[in-house]
């Protein structure tokens, strides 16, 4: 075996067995280096993005903590910031999953390059510079474009952090209604407190039920659209 205590090592391996484990490249150094900083590059812009992503969920838990403040402050504090807070979190919510398209474009580069390029190299084998990796890295560049649906984004970004923090904005809406002022004592009281000016308090909590039962059936239909695209996907680089 190489590597032994006989001083078999790396060092000493004769150069057919170097070539029989690190075999030549049918590229030039030069592209490989080029490859490289390619490499860096989207790895750096993914990166980039990926900040991105927490600053607009960090957005997001910011303003629902200032509503949580606003709305517990007292007993008689309006409820009304914690449903304000709710509209705040969609915009968030749409923001990010913008931004999530583009940190997926630049993601999806640079897993292709750690598939099909380095992974093979690393294994010992021979990566072929006109093979399907290389024409759909160029096409990519030659003509970028999403490898995901805005809605699709939502539902990833909706089940990965924004699902955690309207459940916490509901919770603390229907708390708030049931223990300020005082601990509740009858159904009635619950549509008087909910009530928005001329809105009736019945009005307001339905639509807040179906303001979060849409989200819930959002993030499972988005889910069941990952599925089936994943299984029907023609690019590795749309399986991200």
């Amino acid at each position: 075996a190489r590597g032994t205590a006989d001083g078999d090592g790396p060092r000493n391996m004769s150069q057919k067995d170097q070539e029989q484990d690190w075999p030549k490249q049918d590229m030039e150094s030069g592209t490989l280096t080029a490859l490289a900083h390619l490499y860096r590059a989207e790895v750096f812009r993914s990166t980039h993005w990926r900040t991105r992503l927490d600053n607009t969920t960090n957005w997001a838990v910011v303003t629902t903590g200032i509503a949580l403040s606003a709305t517990f402050s007292n007993k008689e504090a309006s409820p009304l910031p914690m449903v304000l807070v709710g509209l705040l979190v969609t915009v968030f919510l749409i923001f990010e999953a913008r931004r999530y398209r583009y940190y997926n474009m630049f993601r999806a580069r640079a897993r292709l390059m750690e598939t099909d390029f380095y992974a093979p190299i690393l294994a010992g084998g021979k990566v072929p510079m006109r093979g399907s990796w290389a024409t759909m890295l160029s096409d990519d560049y030659e003509m970028p474009h999403y490898h995901i649906s805005l809605v699709r984004a939502a539902g990833r970004r909706l089940r990965s952090n924004y699902s955690w923090i309207l459940a916490i904005q509901a919770v603390a809406y229907y708390g708030k209604l049931a223990i300020h002022p005082v601990p509740l004592t009858s159904l009635a009281d619950v549509f008087q407190r909910a009530a928005i000016g001329p809105i009736p308090g019945w009005t307001v909590m339905l639509a807040g039920l179906v303001f979060h039962t849409s989200w819930v059936v959002f993030a499972i239909v988005t889910l069941r659209l990952d599925k089936l695209y994943r299984e029907k996907r023609r690019s590795p680089m749309q399986s991200i």
